[in-house]
């Protein structure tokens, strides 16, 4: 049985603003025999992401985790050739999957728990789809085919393929979704980050101001994160935003060169970032707000991995995941927060979060 490989000390923001020691509990989720795994997203108990085995036919599958690697149901739906779960909430997971090898004939899928439930929610009129986020009821993603005049919209599902609200501005060429929180979704389209309230009217221009492209990916509560970049810069810079343009902070740290957020519980953020002072190699990063106060993650990792990425974190603070390392391979990781300090971090809902996934 894979457990805990190692706890360490760090220090964790309650919303009173006053710290409390807690400890991480790195829990590799990697199933015994998979050769791969990646964790997506993160609610209370259940984890979600994919992974691949000579049981899968060493293709793809969406896996649901309980904590463990023993613990995981194999969400894959037998008509499709690979499948991917990047976001869940209740007893929903949102995702996609694919049906003909070197085609890009993806459909959006959605779960409850187990194969059996998948719904494909690939609507009338579109060649393909692909779902990332769920609030328990809606799900968000994109699409498109020649009910958008072949063109990348994104997407806004009410359970079913029939139900669904297309979120394109008008007079974008496309756009993408790839969070939702309560009755607000975040994205992109036309190179800018983007805020949506259920319908393709009701957006808001995230970028901002003196950045020249953004991308949002997460949102919780009135905190929105991604990413933002300058055609005069080589790299992109993880963000938060809090619900404008203007609101935005610049999470880099100053002695990384480059990073992406990808998560967020309203509270603090998780992604990814790259420097100096990791040796260019990709760390998982939490932050607390700014580009100050931020947690190499990567450092409570077992030895023998180099890279390291968070996608998702969620209302107790719990943080899901990868890592890999040279004869390694990639395994889905949990940092997870133990059960007394939970009582007391966050009390917050559940959050979902994804990490963009395209081919």
């Amino acid at each position: 049985m894979k457990k805990v490989f190692f706890t360490f000390a760090v220090f964790a923001f309650l919303l009173t603003d006053r710290a409390l020691s807690v400890s991480y509990t790195v829990i590799d989720l990697n199933p015994n025999g998979f050769g791969r795994s990646e964790a997506q997203g993160v609610v209370g108990t259940q984890q979600v992401g994919f992974g691949n085995s000579s049981a899968t036919g060493n293709s793809d599958h969406a896996l649901l985790w309980s904590g463990s690697a023993e613990a995981y149901v194999d969400l894959h739906p037998s008509e499709f050739l690979e499948s991917y779960a990047y976001g869940a909430n209740g007893t929903q997971q949102a995702g996609w999957g694919s049906l003909t090898p070197g085609l890009d004939d993806y459909h959006a899928l959605l779960w409850n728990g187990s194969s059996a439930s998948c719904v494909d929610l690939n609507p009338g009129g579109f060649d393909f789809s692909q779902a990332y986020a769920t609030n328990g009821t809606q799900q968000v993603g994109y699409g498109a085919g020649s009910a958008t005049g072949d063109k990348t919209h994104a997407l806004l599902w009410n359970g079913s393929a029939a139900n669904y609200v297309d979120l394109n501005p008008g007079g974008y060429i496309n756009s993408y979704a790839y969070g939702i929180s309560g009755t607000q979704q975040v994205g992109y389209g036309n190179g800018h980050a983007l805020l949506w309230s259920g319908s393709a009217e009701s957006f808001v221009d995230l970028n901002p101001p003196g950045w020249d492209t953004s991308e949002a990916y997460a949102i919780s509560d009135d905190q929105q994160v991604g990413i933002v970049a300058s055609f005069s810069l080589p790299y992109t810079y993880a963000f938060i935003w809090f619900g404008s343009a203007e609101s935005g902070i610049n999470l880099n740290p100053s002695d990384f060169s480059s990073s992406l957020a990808y998560g967020t519980n309203g509270i603090q953020q998780v992604g990814v970032g790259w420097g100096s002072s990791t040796g260019d190699y990709a760390h998982a990063l939490l932050w607390n707000g700014s580009a100050d106060d931020y947690i190499d993650l990567h450092q409570f990792l077992p030895a023998g991995y180099t890279r390291s990425c968070a996608n998702g974190i969620d209302g107790f603070g719990n943080i899901v995941g990868f890592a890999s390392g040279s004869g390694l391979g990639t395994h889905a990781f949990l940092w997870q927060i133990p059960e007394p300090a939970t009582l007391l971090l966050f009390g917050l809902g559940a959050v979902i979060v994804r990490r963009p996934r395209r081919k």
